[in-house]
């Protein structure tokens, strides 16, 4: 028997994925057409044995989340249940706090995830790999490979080439350390509550020996009980025989920023033509010309002349006029673009209007878009220590005048501009 936990985070103060969290849970957001977090859903219900998903974080149960829940229940006909943490404590932390809710019915493992990650989740593979080269009730780690500037942005592994064996772990190092990465999705088993309890144990020690002065800090980390897989235990277990790594060749990419989603939805949609090919829209007679691979709600109204793609993403309620021209973007239920007008490399928010012959467009970062398989994990904000966003975003109910051009921005919601932006976060 399996389960499977996904780590679901919650607010954080100064959140890269602004200002679309603003209006739902990350986890939530729509990637490829369905919820962030659904992607790592159905791979987990194409394992065989898995009886349980449990998504972890600190998020209030709010409607959204509890309809989610409910919805994909029923469809995936499998229990998911939600644990909310008392605040924030990390990703080794959440699972120790609730060890007993995961242990319950005595799985013979579990996978946890995290749910900001974009993969193929080649979750049977893992299995299989932990029962033909790794030691019995050993630990498995997601890898894969990345050039040395994007490697400094993530775990760092450093394996034994023969058995596969983590033999050291670095956290986001200074200097180059691997080319191995850590992809955020693990394979456990009961005793890594054996690891994290001892630094749970540590961590009350050295609390009672410097107590804090006045009130706790309201970030967690300053509890016994915030735990980090990454730093505090990999860094500890490594070399010990009990750490390996299984290594993708498939997609991977992180969506930590809110342009990111763009790049996660491009791998979705390529993946689609195998995993879902029912998601993409064709080419059909008084329908829109379709360009590569585009997902389309079935609620939304588009003009057979408009143009769509390569790489589309169009929500439900989404009215898409005569002649408009949309690529490597995402556009979110009850968007209207007007006739005429171009949507290049962005994500135009819920209920948003975009007028006539206007043009939204950003400038993607990727330096390989001929590769869908290449470790990017983010579209920077940041270039040259100056901050320039690079996609343009477009929060919930902003409305663009026609013929107006926004021009790698970021526009927070319930704006009306009434001017061309370029290079601009517009508040």
């Amino acid at each position: 028997m399996l389960k499977a936990v996904i780590l679901i985070g919650g607010h954080n103060k100064g959140t890269r994925f602004r200002p679309l969290s603003f209006e739902v849970p990350k986890p939530l957001f729509p990637v490829a057409g369905v919820p962030m977090m659904q992607h790592h859903i159905e791979a987990c219900v194409k394992v065989p044995n898995m009886k349980e998903i449990l998504l972890i974080g600190f998020y209030q149960p709010n409607e959204e989340l509890t309809k989610f829940l409910s919805n994909a229940q029923q469809e995936f006909k499998i229990p998911i249940r939600y644990l909310q943490e008392y605040a924030a404590l990390g990703t080794g932390g959440g699972i120790y706090h609730f060890r007993d809710q995961i242990v319950s019915g005595s799985p013979k493992a579990f996978f946890v995830m995290n749910a900001d990650v974009c993969s193929e989740f080649p979750l049977t593979e893992m299995i299989s790999f932990q029962k033909e080269r790794a030691q019995p009730n050993s630990f498995v780690i997601l890898g894969t490979t990345a050039n040395r500037t994007q490697s400094l942005k993530y775990g760092c592994i450093v394996e034994n080439e023969e058995t596969n064996e983590v033999l050291h772990y670095v956290e986001k190092p200074s200097t180059f350390v691997s080319d191995i990465i850590n992809c955020g999705i693990y394979l456990f088993n009961s005793d890594i509550f054996q690891h994290i309890g001892a630094v749970f144990q540590k961590n009350q020690q050295d609390m009672m020996m410097c107590p804090f002065d006045g009130e706790e800090p309201s970030n967690g980390w300053q509890r016994a009980e915030a735990i980090r897989l990454e730093k505090d235990i990999f860094t500890a277990v490594a070399g010990q025989g009990k750490l390996y790594v299984y290594k993708t060749s498939s997609f991977w990419s992180q969506i930590k920023s809110a342009g990111s989603a763009i790049y996660a939805s491009r791998l979705y949609l390529n993946q689609y033509h195998n995993s879902h090919p029912e998601r993409l829209a064709t080419n059909k007679e008084g329908g829109p010309r379709i360009i590569g691979n585009v997902y389309i709600h079935p609620t939304a109204s588009i003009d057979p002349t408009a143009s769509l793609g390569p790489n589309v993403s169009v929500s439900m309620g989404v009215t898409i006029g005569a002649g408009v021209r949309v690529r490597e973007s995402i556009i979110l239920h009850g968007a209207t673009l007007q006739d005429r007008s171009c949507v290049l490399n962005s994500v135009v928010g819920w209920d948003s209007t975009i007028g006539k012959w206007a043009r939204v467009e950003g400038t993607p970062s990727d330096p390989n878009p001929n590769d869908p398989y290449s470790k990017i994990d983010s579209e920077s904000l940041f270039r040259d220590g100056k901050l320039t966003p690079s996609i343009t975003i477009l929060g919930c109910n902003v409305t663009i005048p026609p013929e107006v051009i926004i021009l790698n921005s970021i526009v927070l919601p319930y704006k009306d501009l009434n001017c061309s932006f370029k290079n601009q976060i517009i508040l």
